[in-house]
């Protein structure tokens, strides 16, 4: 992690602490939160003169800092200052979706009015009503719907000057600890910002409408309610990372794991949506697990092999004609794909969503029988 981001995670942890004493005592500035540390302060207060290491020169984010102010209040300048400036260049980018069946988050995709959102946040409805940051309402009507990853597209007829696309970034950079904020529309109340920490990467996400799980997930504490789904997760840049989407709680509210579909995924099929109304995900046709120690004593392999095991072949799917084998005791081991390692199940599910194409030719390496062999597979197209 680079300087500069340190920086801004010191800023938020910074927020926490004030927003603990603010609701204690009624007020509380930086310069008296003495645990910080003069030296602390003063990095973070350093930013201020260089922000192009937090948030892109060209977007002229960096925040006003009052002559003579000390390290303390510069450090609150500072991070006020990147959160309102993210919020006021992102902020237009999103919307308020609803219908009969509930509301949601979106946010717009380009300039053609493509607006992204959840598949369900949209599904079931009949009039679907777009409501933008500024307060003007318009119909949307659905161009292309993904169950599977649970993504979905809609148009809305505006002129491109009214329209702010969001930026993506590439999520497979992320790094737990990082900074997340999402914007969204929880509880219908438009326009919410939230911030947190990147909590965890590689998550599974069941989605109710489907069998298949979304792979690759980010975990944040940034809080996620009912309708920020479909909402935006941004890095310290105000790139989109991923799209707010679930929440894990007991009582459908933030308990500080929420979860956004990534970029990586995201920008795979939303331009497929927008060009066909449906994405066609890879299919390889096995179910299978991560080998632990247990299993690899029985395979008679190295304890500490990593690899994923297939455990069953679905006849006639892509696996089995490329001649896969699969079992509990003696199924082949994914070590690797077109080169890339394997080392447990989530690695190969991610790896085929990130870069597998229905009729691609691909690569693995396995373990079989004590033998290291490269079997090739044409991917199928993942059945409805």
């Amino acid at each position: 992690m680079n300087q500069a981001r340190r920086h801004v995670l010191l800023f938020v942890i910074v927020l926490v602490v004030m927003g603990v004493l603010t609701g204690c005592q009624g007020s509380a500035r930086l310069a008296d939160l003495s645990a910080m540390g003069q030296q602390a302060a003063a990095q973070a207060a350093a930013l201020v003169s260089d922000p192009a290491g937090v948030l892109p020169a060209q977007t002229n984010l960096a925040p006003a800092v009052p002559a003579g102010a000390g390290a303390g209040e510069a450090a609150v300048a500072a991070l006020e200052g990147v959160l309102s400036n993210i919020y006021e260049e992102v902020g237009p980018s999103v919307v308020n979706i609803q219908h009969s069946q509930g509301e949601g988050s979106g946010f717009v995709w380009d300039s053609a009015g493509h607006i992204v959102s959840n598949n369900h946040v949209i599904e079931g409805a009949d009039r679907i009503l777009v409501t933008f940051a500024d307060g003007t309402v318009t119909e949307g009507r659905v161009i292309g719907t993904d169950p599977d990853s649970d993504l979905a597209v809609l148009q809305v007829d505006l002129p491109a000057a009214q329209l702010r696309p969001v930026t993506l970034a590439d999520s497979t950079q992320l790094k737990v600890g990082e900074l997340a904020i999402a914007i969204g529309n929880p509880f219908g109340q438009a326009g919410t910002m939230t911030v947190g920490f990147v909590s965890a990467l590689g998550r599974r996400l069941e989605v109710d409408s489907t069998v298949y799980n979304i792979p690759d997930v980010i975990q944040t504490d940034a809080a996620i309610n009912p309708g920020n789904s479909g909402g935006v997760l941004l890095n310290p840049q105000g790139e989109v990372v991923g799209v707010t989407s679930a929440i894990i709680s007991p009582v459908a509210a933030s308990s500080g794991i929420g979860f956004a579909i990534p970029s990586v995924i995201v920008q795979r099929v939303v331009p497929a949506l927008i060009a066909n109304g449906s994405y066609q995900h890879p299919y390889l046709g096995i179910s299978g697990t991560t080998l632990t120690t247990e299993m690899a004593a029985q395979l008679g392999l190295p304890a500490g092999q990593r690899g994923a095991l297939i455990v069953q072949v679905v006849s006639g799917g892509p696996a089995a004609a490329a001649g896969l084998q699969g079992s509990e005791t003696s199924g082949d081991v994914v070590t690797a794909v077109d080169g890339q390692p394997v080392d447990s199940i989530d690695d190969l599910i991610s790896y085929l969503a990130r870069y597998g194409t229905a009729g691609e030719l691909v690569n693995f390496t396995v373990l079989r029988s004590g033998q290291t062999l490269t079997v090739p597979v044409t991917l199928g197209t993942r059945p409805g």
